[in-house]
């Protein structure tokens, strides 16, 4: 029998993995997220299973180890969170590197198509019955230029969309893909040219605040950015700035940069100390999300398959191909 610790769950989780996990698996649930104050409750485990806002630094493998934890399984696919050189050689690290790419891309374009026509605008209004179109004039998406960064799963299933609405299509990624349908620009011309820019690539040293107040400065005025991928991608100041003084003329944020201690929970009840999310959260041209985008029936039964897979894999060859390595 495999003991997992099950870190940061939500009812969803303990439904899905519940009703997959079979008869190898003992999981403990717990709804704290995994760091340094709660790491002891992995104690007398083989696995924690962790998500995307648990803290997963040298203190937590350090503790992780002692306590004889041989895998983190991370049922998500990035892994920014985990200090991977504390982990090389002594635990090992897996992930879900895709489950449904649909998820994601089909919520970015929910939140371009909400924002251009001013959908949450309008459905409070009428709910208060007033039936005024006033401010609710958006633009055609078809002939429109949305710059794509990251040309991935997501990215390329997000590109096909926006080729269905008609939309000229141009892309940026060190590394390109052959399923990619647009046309790959350099990343100071997708700044240029694009009447849209959403973001779906990974975190890291390199990409972290890639929209930044001098990004921002080179976008046409006006530009819609949308973030469905990681918060630190984009400087909050410096998009704060660029709403206010109209360079950017909307953005759909289902990330923050500081969403460790918001998303996911109800703080309906509370008052945010954050005065960034507040500030954008006020804002009538700006929609947040709290990490929704992955949240389908069909990608939770993709992250639960692939996270069992990865943990009997593991155990029961000693392998498994989802292993991140530190570089």
């Amino acid at each position: 029998m495999i003991t997992v610790a099950f870190f940061d769950t939500k009812p969803y989780d303990k439904q899905s993995f519940e009703s997959l996990k079979g008869e190898d698996l003992n999981i403990r649930y717990f709804e704290n997220k995994l760091n340094a104050d709660t790491v002891s409750m992995a104690a007398c485990c083989d696995v924690v299973c962790a998500f995307v806002n648990d803290t997963i630094d040298k203190f937590v493998i350090d503790k992780l180890c002692d306590y004889g934890v041989k895998l983190i399984a991370l049922r998500c696919a990035g892994y920014n969170n985990v200090d991977l050189k504390a982990a090389r050689g002594r635990i090992t690290v897996v992930r879900v590197p895709a489950y449904s790419p649909h998820a994601v891309a089909e919520h970015s374009m929910g939140m371009i198509l909400t924002l251009n026509r001013k959908l949450h605008r309008a459905y409070i209004r009428t709910r208060d019955h007033n039936f005024s179109l006033e401010g609710l004039c958006g633009y055609d998406l078809f002939g429109k230029t949305v710059g794509i960064i990251g040309t991935g799963k997501i990215g390329c299933v997000f590109a096909d969309i926006c080729k269905g609405f008609g939309m000229k299509v141009i892309g940026y990624d060190p590394i390109k893909n052959k399923d990619f349908c647009g046309k790959y620009k350099d990343i100071k011309d997708i700044f240029k040219e694009s009447d849209i820019i959403s973001l779906h690539c990974p975190l890291t040293k390199e990409d972290k605040h890639l929209i930044n107040e001098k990004a921002i400065e080179k976008c046409k005025k006006g530009v819609c950015i949308i973030n469905t991928s990681r918060g630190k991608l984009v400087d909050t100041s410096a998009l704060i700035e660029g709403l206010k003084s109209g360079k950017v003329g909307s953005a759909g944020l289902d990330v923050y940069d500081e969403e460790t201690s918001l998303f996911f929970e109800d703080k309906s009840d509370e008052i945010i100390e954050d005065d960034k999310i507040s500030t954008l959260i006020s804002m009538p041209n700006v929609l947040v999300t709290s990490h929704q985008a992955f949240l389908t029936k069909e990608a939770l039964t993709g992250i639960s398959n692939t996270t069992i897979s990865n943990i009997i894999s593991f155990f029961n060859k000693g392998k498994t191909e989802n292993e991140v390595v530190a570089q």
